[in-house]
């Protein structure tokens, strides 16, 4: 059983720094993996409109023996959905999907910039926030100029920025912004979709402390204060990306993988999804 730590991410609200994401997982596995996370102590489960099993989050969750309130839930509205009263109808489908009275955070999946919607759609996000229906708003693969201009026209900062980060691809400009204005780092992708499994530096970082390349980099991520949602399509997998509690990288592996920066995108550049 993991004991994920926290992070506070807006006033009265924390979120568990370790959680489990659903991306591709199939709508028919969702339940079932999403009921074995919650069983390994994973206490944060992140989905999407787009990813089509909001519906097995929420049945998982209701299957559990835990009480609403020790589970973290994130969704998100899609690109073709954007736009105020667009937002609130694809909220309602969540919501519904998730059988959830209320949703703990609630994200922008792209800014899709060629749409330019993306200010009016956090403006919903607003009003749900303000309705007590989600718990805390933000986005996800916004760049610092989504960012400045989404806060310039708002004043309203997003509690969350999820985005592609991992070993290949630090982000260090766009997390600085994020610590100017106080948003939390979250990281999707968080092993480049298996690819920097071979790293040969991770490989020796990973071997020296006797836990497999994806527990160092989840490792790593969490030592860099980054909130973190491996995916996993097994049990076995879902149980091994949790045991990262019992070892710490040291100084001189952190500068080790500070230095394996690339730019390397496993996804899509956020200018490019609309």
């Amino acid at each position: 059983m993991i004991a994920s730590p926290t992070v506070r991410i807006a006033d009265g609200v924390s979120m568990p720094q370790l959680g489990y994401g659903l991306y591709k997982i199939p709508a028919e596995d969702a339940e079932q993996l999403a009921g074995t996370a919650l069983a390994e102590g994973y206490r944060s489960l992140d989905t999407a409109a787009m990813y089509g099993n909001e519906e097995g989050v929420g049945c998982a969750i209701r299957a559990s023996s835990l009480a609403r309130s020790e589970v973290f839930v994130t969704t998100k509205v899609w690109n073709t959905d954007q736009g105020f009263e667009a937002t609130l109808r694809a909220f309602d489908r969540s919501q519904a999907a998730l059988g959830l009275d209320v949703v703990d955070l609630y994200l922008i999946h792209w800014p899709a910039p060629a749409r330019g919607l993306y200010i009016d759609t956090y403006r919903a996000l607003e009003r749900l926030l303000a309705d007590g229906r989600v718990r805390a708003i933000g986005v996800s693969n916004f760049q610092p100029e989504h960012l400045r201009r989404l806060v310039d026209a708002t004043g309203v900062i997003p509690a969350v920025n999820q985005i592609e980060l991992h070993p290949w691809l630090q982000q260090r400009e766009l997390r600085a912004v994020h610590a100017e204005l106080g948003i939390a780092t979250e990281a999707w992708s968080p092993l480049a979709r298996g690819r920097v499994l071979e790293d040969p530096v991770l490989r020796r970082i990973a071997a020296a402390h006797g836990v497999s390349t994806a527990q160092a980099v989840i490792r790593w991520h969490l030592d860099e204060g980054t909130i973190v949602i491996p995916k996993a399509s097994s049990p076995e997998r879902i149980c091994e990306n949790a045991d990262v509690f019992g070892f710490e990288l040291t100084p001189a592996e952190r500068e080790q993988i500070a230095g394996l920066d690339r730019g390397f995108r496993s996804g899509s550049h956020p200018d490019t999804v609309n």
